[in-house]
């Protein structure tokens, strides 16, 4: 793998994380809801008119982009199992952002996807 390949796999791990959190932010503000067919049209409204949902999903469609350069370079064998990098970065994200834990076991998954996507890349 080389480096713009490999700078475009970060990015994407990058847009993918940002658009999770900017997703999260919309519905942190929007609150839980229950799926019934009452609240179906409300929490459509919410969703359309969340500024953050819509830059969330506006940072996927960028990310849906870069991804495609990604594939055009290098087997989906060797990129798909890279974008598990982005499980460390959301995790990494939401801990410093809205303190949601990071227990022993998270950081074991962790370093189990780090070794795996380096067995991957060293293929």
């Amino acid at each position: 793998m080389n480096f713009v390949v490999f700078i475009l796999i970060i990015l994407t791990v990058l847009f993918n994380t940002a658009a999770q959190i900017a997703l999260k932010a919309g519905m942190m503000q929007i609150g839980a809801f229950s799926f019934v067919w009452s609240n179906l049209i409300p929490i459509i409204i919410k969703v359309i008119a969340s500024p953050w949902i819509i830059f969330g999903l506006t940072i996927y469609v960028g990310s849906v982009f870069v991804w495609l350069m990604v594939l055009s370079r290098i087997p989906v064998s060797i990129a798909y199992p890279m974008s598990s990098l982005g499980y460390i970065t959301s995790s990494i994200a939401a801990y410093y952002l809205w303190g949601e834990n990071l227990t022993t076991i998270r950081i074991i998954g962790i370093v189990v996807i780090l070794i795996g996507v380096y067995l991957v890349a060293k293929n």
